[in-house]
């Protein structure tokens, strides 16, 4: 609705994972290199983990693009509330598995065969699980024995789970310890320190086409990462909201009040204040031509 307003070629705080609005700060750069080395090393298991809206599944997206781009054979499981047949039919339908999908017996002969042919031309297979902290124990136990597929020299199978923080609460279980072992590489996503998160929003706002990202002044910034706390997710819902605002108000430049305001309606909560919820504000006005928000 206000990209033409601001001159934005394509909307710069969209909440969907796109790595073409990838923000390269360090720990994403060093998640995204271990994700890759943890792949083409042929290590085995490699865990991602962060708090909810830090970019994992952007990681994952990133990750999905360089498999695709090297022809690497990759299962991509989104959805992780799943019983074990569930479980094996998914891999078989996203490996093209020529074999009957609801039999778990012939769908590991399948993927068996599959992983030998690959490894002896030379290439991998990957087996990406999001949101892996859902997964139920029996699930968890069969992701392990799957880790046993393996040569002398290397793992057939690389398998990357990326979830919440429980995922490492549950790894830690005693019932699991056998998977925890196999675990070669860790990485973890924390929110933004106040730096990146400025850098974050002018690096989005850059890419969408605004060469003077003017939009948000310094005060502003600061406060948008204080109210976030450093979370991708939340700093993207928050100016997207900012710009609607102050495109419904004709201003080509967001205030505080423009961010209280959006703060009270999006009912956001941070250190040292509570907002109570209430209505939203009514004063809003609808931009000439425009449809009401």
């Amino acid at each position: 609705m206000y990209n033409a307003f601001f001159g934005f070629k394509e909307s710069p705080f969209n909440l969907t994972p796109d790595p073409a609005f990838l923000y390269r700060s360090r720990q994403h750069e060093e998640a995204l290199a271990n994700l890759i080395y943890g792949v083409q090393s042929r290590k085995g298991f490699v865990v991602l983990t962060g708090e909810v809206g830090t970019g994992k599944t952007t990681m994952l997206e990133c990750l999905r693009d360089f498999l695709a781009a090297r022809r690497i054979d990759f299962a991509f499981l989104f959805n992780s509330r799943l019983t074990v047949e569930q479980f094996f039919e998914l891999i078989a339908y996203d490996l093209d598995l020529r074999c009957t999908r609801t039999s778990k017996t012939e769908v590991l002969i399948a993927l068996n065969q599959l992983l030998i042919e690959n490894a002896n031309d030379g290439r991998t297979t990957v087996l990406i699980i999001d949101e892996a902290h859902n997964l139920e124990w029996d699930v968890l136990e069969e992701i392990r024995l799957l880790g046993n597929l393996e040569s002398r020299r290397s793992k057939l199978l690389q398998i990357i789970m990326a979830g919440q923080p429980e995922l490492d609460r549950k790894l830690d279980a005693p019932s699991l310890r056998q998977l925890k072992q196999r675990i070669a590489l860790r990485c973890t996503l924390r929110p933004f320190e106040e730096s990146e998160t400025i850098e974050y929003i002018r690096t989005r706002l850059a890419r969408a086409g605004m060469s003077e990202p003017t939009v948000f002044p310094p005060e502003v910034l600061r406060e948008i990462h204080v109210r976030s706390q450093g979370i991708p997710r939340l700093i993207n819902a928050i100016c997207d909201n900012l710009l609607l605002t102050a495109f419904a108000l004709e201003s080509r430049v967001a205030t505080l009040e423009m961010l209280d305001e959006v703060s009270e309606d999006m009912r956001l909560e941070w250190p040292g204040r509570r907002l109570t919820t209430g209505p939203s504000h009514p004063h809003r006005e609808m931009p000439p031509g425009g449809a009401r928000y």
